[in-house]
């Protein structure tokens, strides 16, 4: 099965040549990532932290690194001499870790789960621990962690029912994958319940909770705020709805919900983030078909009214939530399975999500029980929950200081986190 895995690996990358070809010519930084994807790391990077017993965190993409952030902060805290080595598998992810990941020693981007590759790169770098973030688990990466004994840890573990159904397609090499890594430290119990089931050593698998509960890079001061304020020519009197993470079948069921909303709250301004910003004219071009003006945040400041401001930057979303009185979070009215509602949570806002955040169970159950979320089925329910919290302080203030609650309740994940990876990093002594 491990052959054919390879196998199948290979074609993938073969197949992918020509389209590598055109994102060259067309997408600027993609031959350096390209470059680092095929094992060719910056000589720079290696030389911080190659054989100096780094640990090394792998975080697939934005919402990987997130997590990932404040265990690298915790681990400078308790452990300030240790070298810290951050790879992504997407741009975003890198720009995400460049930005809000200054402790990191080196942030490159993870090659290919290439047999060989994965032996070459781990040969050169030889980490002093491996830890996979959520549920980025490797076959080839793992293999080569076997071979030169490096302990793996699995922190803020999180399967999916959709990677639970994936992960039984690679049941032929599941077993060695899953015997690979020493410690499961996994969000939930619903999390440990699906890594156990697909195999894991129970024995092997703890509960330290979510480290996005820990997240601090969306901090934001008043002087920062007043500022950003200015900068988007928005105005703290008028109500501002910020929808994060959206997806192609939301942004029309949003805007026919903001020109219901727009009918008793006529300033009522909109601040939209795609999940995938190469979608933005398209959504400025949905917009004017309902009679609203959007523009980007790279055009402002400019001048004139708009009524949406497209979020075509990374990085900006959880500082952004700040800003709203009330969020939508995305990937949820279209059965995607939602996005994290802890970044608008950190702020305490009022959160509504569509009914499918299967993706988000744990947290999504926690927020809706305790009244901080509210879950709506389509533009008219959304409309009228928005124009409902709008108008009655009582219930946007219930609403919110639910939200501050459960954030100061469950932080601490890091932290236990870090007492895993101390545990592992102290046999290797």
């Amino acid at each position: 099965m491990h052959f054919l895995y390879d196998l199948l690996a290979i074609l993938i990358v073969i197949a992918a040549m020509p389209v590598f070809v055109m994102r060259l010519m067309r997408e600027e930084g993609f031959g350096e990532r390209l470059k680092q994807s095929f094992g060719f790391l910056p000589p720079e990077t290696l030389a911080k932290v190659a054989h100096k017993d780094c640990i090394w965190l792998h975080a697939a993409s934005v919402g990987e690194i997130v997590a990932t952030s404040p265990i690298i902060k915790e681990l400078r805290l308790q452990m300030p001499d240790r070298i810290i080595l951050v790879s992504v598998v997407t741009a975003s992810g890198y720009a995400m870790a460049k930005r809000i990941i200054a402790e990191a020693d080196g942030i490159i981007f993870f090659p290919f789960d290439l047999p060989w590759l994965s032996r070459r790169t781990f040969a050169r770098i030889m980490p002093g621990i491996f830890a996979p973030v959520e549920t980025e688990l490797w076959p080839n990466f793992l293999a080569a962690a076997r071979k030169y004994h490096v302990p793996v840890v699995m922190v803020n573990g999180r399967i999916s029912e959709k990677s639970l159904e994936r992960y039984h397609y690679l049941r032929g090499v599941l077993k060695d994958m899953l015997g690979t890594v020493t410690r499961f430290c996994m969000q939930s119990t619903i999390d440990a319940q699906y890594i156990i089931r697909l195999g894991a050593d129970p024995h092997r698998v703890v509960v330290t909770g979510n480290t996005k509960f820990d997240q601090t890079y969306t901090d934001i001061d008043p002087a920062e705020k007043a500022r950003l304020i200015l900068e988007l020519g928005l105005k703290e009197i008028q109500p501002i709805i910020v929808a994060g993470s959206t997806h192609k079948g939301e942004e029309e069921q949003l805007f026919k919900a903001l020109q219901i909303v727009k009918t008793a709250y006529p300033g009522t301004r909109m601040i939209l983030a795609p999940r995938d910003i190469i979608r933005t004219e398209e959504i400025i071009v949905l917009a004017g078909s309902f009679k609203l003006q959007a523009v980007k945040r790279t055009a402002l400041p400019c001048t004139g009214q708009y009524d949406v401001l497209i979020l075509d930057t990374i990085g900006e979303l959880g500082k952004i939530y700040s800003m709203g009185d009330i969020i939508f979070v995305g990937g949820s009215l279209i059965p995607r399975g939602g996005h994290n509602i802890l970044e608008p949570a950190a702020h305490g806002k009022p959160i509504l999500v569509g009914p499918h955040m299967f993706n988000f169970k744990d947290s999504y159950a926690l927020f809706s029980g305790r009244g901080a979320c509210a879950t709506v089925y389509d533009e008219a329910e959304l409309a009228a929950k928005i124009l409902s919290i709008l108008g009655n302080k009582e219930v946007y203030a219930s609403m919110s200081n639910n939200t501050r609650t459960i954030i100061r309740e469950n932080r601490g994940a890091a932290r236990k986190s870090i007492v895993y990876l101390r545990e592992f990093l102290a046999e290797k002594v």
